[in-house]
């Protein structure tokens, strides 16, 4: 059985990937923190298309929760290995830097980039032992281009990015990839209070992307065809940034 970890699997973005992953014979532990109600939805749908998973809770932003919680799946797990990690979850709280709390920044710099530490530093020793293994970072055009209001956002995306190219480094040696999917706007709930008619007359393409578009390269980059890309930050934008 091949393992794959969705952090934030629940809902958006998160929940294409573990269908994605699913169908391509993954099972997908679904990574939630609070909403429970939408992760076991995820594995409903996962289980409707003939695909397997479990529902796992921890907050990606408190090392103690996450070592915790992936510890006991190992142990239980003997001769098993998570191989694929996608590190999707993450959150936003925008405001002009000059108005900026000091919570605002940590918060979202602890749960945004600091979590890809605590939870990859634990299933990459596995990775390494058997030899294979891929690491998919969802990061953002924030983090690329940076956008105004998000100085916050963008510092920690742009952290993961610069994580994601000196990890690949150190890794590839033992058939580990480690890569980043930025992806522009995209229809989630994280994008619904934004003016979509506006912004969208900045996209070459015209229209928000779909999370099932995010899902189809980070499937691409989990699978054997990719074993010679890492290091890589892959667009998924409509051509606003590249």
């Amino acid at each position: 059985m091949k393992y794959a970890l969705v952090t934030g699997g629940s809902r958006g973005i998160g929940r294409a990937c573990c269908v994605k992953l699913a169908g391509t014979g993954h099972k997908v532990i679904i990574n939630f923190r609070t909403n429970q109600q939408e992760a076991e939805k995820t594995l409903e749908i996962i289980r409707g298309n003939g695909g397997e998973g479990e529902i796992m809770k921890f907050d990606i932003s408190k090392p103690e929760e996450v070592e915790k919680a992936l510890s006991a799946w190992i142990q239980q797990h003997e001769g098993d290995y998570i191989s694929v990690l996608v590190n999707n979850a993450g959150i936003r709280k925008d405001a002009l830097v000059m108005w900026m709390k000091d919570d605002e920044w940590l918060d979202v710099i602890n749960t945004n980039l600091n979590s890809f530490l605590y939870v990859s530093r634990l299933l990459i020793k596995d990775m390494l032992l058997n030899k294979f293994g891929r690491i998919i970072n969802v990061v953002s055009l924030s983090g690329l281009k940076g956008l105004p209001g998000q100085a916050n956002y963008s510092a920690a995306k742009a952290g993961v990015i610069g994580a994601t190219k000196a990890i690949a480094q150190e890794v590839a040696k033992k058939k580990v990839t480690v890569n980043a999917v930025a992806p522009g706007f995209i229809r989630t709930d994280m994008t619904r209070d934004m003016d979509e008619n506006q912004l969208k007359a900045m996209i070459p393409m015209g229209r928000f992307g779909n999370p099932e578009e995010v899902a189809g390269i980070v499937g691409f980059l989990a699978s054997e065809e990719a074993s010679y890309i890492t290091g890589a930050v892959i667009n998924v934008n409509g051509g606003l940034y590249t």
